[in-house]
């Protein structure tokens, strides 16, 4: 048996993979943009490795991973890892940062403090730039002085070690018995079934319905991460608005002031165009006026009501906000018939090669209350081109 050994796993932030040998975890590799780079990453950090199937204690700390991940109590501090070789100094970098808790941060100064090693934040942040044990050793929550982002070594950079932080803030997801969802899934895809034949197809070769909603602290924050993802690819959006979140301390995060008071220029230094520059200082003023419902409100407002007060901000659409009902609010009965993907899978599922937005619209009929659920199954049926 090799000393080594891994094994990947389904996470909310993608493919994880974990290596152990017996005396513990022995890395933990945040997923590449593809598996395959994943694997080979790992592959680089333990050439002998054989990939296994997982004995019971490293399945106990995969489950604590992805519970951790999925924004749900765990505590990952008594997992085992194997430190061999890794330096004392970072022995001792590693188990300080252990000690901060899910959803806390601290800096990097603070952290070389509690060691007994003033004047070593430097020395803390190469240690952790080196840290093998990702989430494990939660070094995602360790930042810069100031709050500032700082570095991150993982795929991703700072986008990733924002996504890691904001998978461990408190659910901004309403709690109800269907995880956020405004209804039961299963009552929904069983409706569904019944209701239209060639859907049901569909819904049979694409399996469980697994969409899952976003968190989001504002509906402002909702709004200012639709607007610098527009028109981009997700990569690039999610870099641009890491640094824009980069801008402002951490603890205060991304707010209508802080964007009210930033300049231009500082701005702009995150990537963002004029025209986003213009849009957000638009929702930014709109929403610091009260013109715009906070999250607390549109829990009792109607898609349609919602639709007509967030479009009136620069730069957002009825697709937009679609969008945010969807995937943040989890309401059941939205359909985005001018959603290229929509209508594209709609061709798919029906065998139609020209599709128009009444020819959706008309199906649709058939699928109310739940065209949430049968727009998913529509997106998903282009996944196999």
């Amino acid at each position: 048996m090799s000393e080594v050994e891994f094994a990947l796993f389904d996470t909310p932030i993608g493919r994880c993979a974990i290596a152990w040998s017996a005396a513990g975890v022995a890395g933990l590799q945040l997923p590449e943009g593809r598996e395959l780079a994943t694997r080979a990453r790992l592959s680089r950090r333990f050439p002998q490795a054989l990939e296994a199937a997982p004995p019971g204690p490293i399945q106990a700390a995969m489950a604590q991973i992805d519970a951790l991940l999925s924004g749900r109590a765990s505590d990952l501090s008594s997992i085992e890892l194997d430190m061999r070789g890794v330096p004392p100094f970072h022995q001792r970098v590693y188990a300080a940062a252990r000690a901060i808790a899910p959803g806390q941060t601290q800096s990097y100064g603070a952290l070389a403090l509690a060691l007994g090693a003033p004047g070593s934040a430097r020395a803390v942040g190469q240690a952790l730039g080196r840290n093998p044990f990702a989430i494990i050793v939660p070094c995602h929550r360790v930042l810069a002085a100031n709050g500032r982002m700082g570095g991150f070594s993982a795929n991703g950079g700072v986008t990733t070690k924002l996504r890691l932080l904001s998978c461990e803030t408190p659910a901004s997801v309403p709690e109800t018995p269907f995880g956020g969802f405004e209804f039961d899934p299963a009552a929904a895809v069983s409706a569904l079934q019944e209701s239209d034949p060639k859907l049901a197809r569909l819904i049979a070769r694409v399996g469980p319905f697994r969409m899952q909603l976003q968190r989001t602290p504002s509906v402002f924050g909702a709004l200012a991460e639709a607007i610098v993802f527009q028109q981009l690819n997700g990569k690039a959006a999610a870099t641009i608005f890491a640094r824009l979140c980069a801008l402002f301390p951490h603890a205060v995060g991304l707010t209508p002031e802080g964007i009210i008071k930033a300049s231009d220029l500082r701005l702009r230094s995150a990537g963002l165009s004029g025209s986003k520059l213009l849009s957000l200082r638009d929702l930014a003023t709109k929403t610091r006026a009260g013109e715009l419902p906070t999250l607390a409100d549109v829990r009792s407002m109607t898609d349609e009501e919602i639709i007509e007060r967030l479009t009136t901000v620069r730069g957002i659409g009825q697709w937009t906000v679609e969008m945010l009902l969807m995937f943040r609010l989890g309401r059941p009965d939205v359909l985005p018939v001018d959603d290229f993907g929509i209508r594209k899978g709609f061709g798919i599922a029906f065998a139609k090669p020209a599709v128009t937005k009444q020819d959706v619209e008309r199906r649709g009929e058939r699928w109310r209350p739940y065209r949430s659920v049968a727009s998913w199954y529509l997106w998903r049926a282009t996944d196999s081109l």
